[in-house]
Formats: C-alpha cells, structure tokens, sequence
C-alpha cells in the first residue's frame, strides 16, 4: 500500500466546567488511553493535578491531528499552549496491522460497518505497533513554567481526550496517522487483495516467508484467468424460467385461542396479507399485471382488516378507533370484500367518464332488455341510478360495473362486479 496522504486536522469544542465525577472517560477506548497514559507517567501528583485541572474548564478547544494533540490553557490571567505528541505509524506498520486485522473476519466486519472493535488490539499485538501510548513514544510540551514532566496541564488534556474517545475512538488512529476513511481504505484495499491473490489466514505464508511446515515456498503467481476473448464468444446461458403463479393463500381460520396472548391475534392475518402482496408482485414480475400493486394507505389497510378478518372483535374495536361516523366502516368493508382496493375506489371517489365511454356505457346497460322493461336511469358521472327499483351500477375506472342497492337511504355495495351491466343489472332486479 501506498503512503497515505496527510491527515486533515480535527477540531472540539471545550468541555465546560465539570463539579466532581469521574476525570477518565468510561469506553473501552477511553480507558485503555487513560490506563496506557498513567503507565507511561506514573508520577501520581502530576496525575492527580491534571485529573483536578481537567474539571476546571480552563482547557480551550482541542486539535487532534496526526501526532499532536493541542489546546490553550488557561491558568490564572495567563494562557498556555500545551501539546501532547506521539508517533505516528508509517506505511509499512499501517499495512502490517491491517494484514493482522484481516485476518480475523469479526474485526473486519466491525471496521467495515464503521466501529473501532476492541479485538483490534489483539491484530495491533501481533503487527507489533503501538495504538495506545507508550515509554519513549508519548511526549508533552507546554510553554507553562512548571517544573513537572509533564505538567498538569499536560496530563488534563490527556484526561479529556479520553472524553472525546467515548464519542470518537477514531481518533486514536487519525492521532496515529489515518483518519477514518483512510484506515477503512487501506482496509479495504487489503482485503482486495487477498481476493485477488487468493491469499488467506491459514494457506499463506508468514511473514518470514515460510510455510505452515517451516520449508522455503515459493511466491505464489497470479490465479488462472479466463482469456477474455474466449469469455465473450461463450453463448449466453438462459435464465431459468419464473415459478409459476400461486392460489391465493386461504384466510385464516376463525378465532381460536391466540397465540400471543393478545386477543384477535394478529399474526396468522399478518402472514396471509404478506402472502398477498407476495403474489401481486410476482403477478407482475411475470407480467400478468399491468403495474404492481400500489402500497395501502391506513384507511386502506384498515377497511382491509376489517374485511377479512375472522374474528368479529377486530372489526367492532376499529369501528371504535378508525375517527369514521357510524356505519362508515362496515360499508368501505363491503366494498372491499367485493372488489378489493378497486371496490373501495368506487365506494368513495366519482369520476366522469368521455362522452364516448358513457355512450359505450349506455348501450350496454340497455341491451337485453326492452324498452318498457327497464326505467330511465339518472346518470351522473359514473352513477347509474335506477330509484324506482331501488338499484345503482357504478363503473369502475378498471371499466366493471360494481352493483348497489339503496338501504335506508344510502347506497350499499351488493355483490361482485362484472364487465357486463347488463347481468349485473339482471342480477339486481331479479331479470
């Protein structure tokens, strides 16, 4: 892998005063920073007056970049700049641990989903770098006059990082040289690869250049291809043929004891319209329908429930809770029952159709019948209205007609629709 290109700095706001509690963050990341920075000075003092300093909020914003960590501090009337430096990681030790990461697929995963796993200090061990601070590899300066090594201020900024840590552990590699998305790269470009070359944790060879037997191998040369050629005469190989399409999945059963514990137990009602919409969309995959079925709005899926679930205390407790007037439901799910989401269209929406699809419209309502037998109807948009009989056919805009018949004043779908108005009339009147 190539050198990285420089990191870009980051900026934190300062943290404000803070009256007792704990002065070391409490990750995982924040305390193996905290536990490796009091191993590495061990001065308790020192220590003690960082922990204290680090709660006064005299410490300005923090710059964590690679290898320094900075901020003004504030002591008294004077202000001082300390900073904190460790080493960074060069290219070689970058691709080493990544190697070792690599080589445990629960680390990659956590990297790769954008986590800092803490069983990446075990692929540090092994690439033999330093993630956490350590003797000869941590430094501090600070323009203060303190004689201390390091000063309190020094040690306070130490504390707060590992507050920043509890958000932001990727800060522990950008301070070693690699910003997220650059460690993610790298990652990635190894684990590339490793695909490419075949190359995996127990078949290849060490890092000394020997195999698993301790004999000498040779380097491995690159797989076997396809001569590209010889790949672009083969003839396509034909998809497999769709899976037919299935019956419509059978309502549940009638009220039983539930399983859940719930009375009206929704699950088995809850499988069968998932199998539903299963079937609409294969319906269309294999290009029996015109477009899928569109998703149900909640008064949709409400009538919808309502008119197919076999427990008649489903329907009583949404007459309760759906906000419509009386009565409003029981009729949206007898449409439903006899059209689907079609029917319900009916119930509730008018459209006007051309002057040609009403002149269609009539000639079919007319014929098979003589003149004297059938009333005039009253037209209005897609409402044919025969009051004297008590009957009304709708037409749908998937061009059925949709029967109707009047009860105490208001329109109640009747049955099933039919292309043919005239049977669906026929069936109406008793014709």
């Amino acid at each position: 892998m190539g050198e990285a290109q420089e990191s870009g700095a980051r900026g934190f706001p300062a943290f404000a005063a803070r009256k007792g509690g704990r002065a070391r963050g409490q990750s995982f990341w924040a305390r193996a920073w905290t536990g490796a920075v009091e191993d590495t000075w061990p001065e308790e003092e020192s220590l003690k007056q960082g922990r204290a300093f680090a709660r006064t909020g005299r410490i300005g914003p923090i710059t964590v970049s690679p290898g320094r960590i900075s901020a003004e501090v504030y002591g008294g009337e004077a202000a001082y700049t300390t900073v904190v430096t460790l080493a960074e990681l060069d290219a070689g030790e970058w691709e080493l641990l990544w190697e070792k990461a690599a080589d445990r697929p629960a680390v990659t995963e956590e990297l790769l989903a954008g986590e800092l796993p803490e069983d990446l200090l075990e692929a540090v061990e092994d690439a033999r770098v330093r993630m956490l601070p350590g003797y000869g590899d941590l430094d501090a300066d600070c323009d203060c006059d303190a004689l201390e090594h390091p000063c309190a201020h020094a040690t306070a900024l130490c504390y707060q990082v590992s507050w920043l840590l509890d958000a932001e552990p990727w800060l522990l590699p950008l301070v070693r040289g690699r910003d997220a998305g650059e460690a993610l790269e790298e990652l990635k470009s190894e684990l590339m690869l490793r695909a490419m070359t075949g190359a995996d944790e127990d078949g290849g060879e060490d890092e000394e250049g020997y195999g698993d037997d301790g004999g000498e191998q040779e380097a491995a040369g690159p797989p076997p291809g396809v001569d590209p050629v010889a790949a672009w005469a083969r003839t396509a190989v034909p998809l497999p043929a769709p899976p037919p399409l299935p019956p419509l999945p059978p309502l549940p059963a009638g009220a039983g004891e539930p399983v859940t514990g719930i009375e009206a137990d929704p699950l088995e009602q809850l499988v069968t319209g998932a199998a539903v919409r299963a079937r609409g969309l294969l319906a269309y995959a294999l290009g029996l329908t015109a477009e899928p079925a569109p998703p149900l709005d909640v008064w949709q899926d409400t009538v919808r429930i309502a008119a197919t679930h076999p427990d008649p205390r489903v329907p009583a407790r949404l007459r309760e809770s759906c906000g419509r007037p009386p009565g409003e439901l029981d009729r949206a799910a007898a449409a439903w029952r006899a059209g689907g989401v079609a029917g319900l269209e009916v119930l509730e929406r008018t459209w006007s159709p051309s002057a040609q699809e009403a002149a269609r419209a009539r000639a079919a309502v007319t014929a098979g019948w003589e003149a004297d037998e059938l009333p005039a109807p009253e037209v209005r948009d897609n409402h044919w209205t025969f009051a004297a009989r008590g009957v009304q056919l709708r037409l749908g805009r998937d061009g059925r007609w949709y029967p109707y018949r009047e009860e105490a004043g208001t329109w109640w779908p009747a049955g099933a629709p039919h292309s043919d108005p005239a049977d669906v009339l026929a069936e109406l009147t008793g014709g």
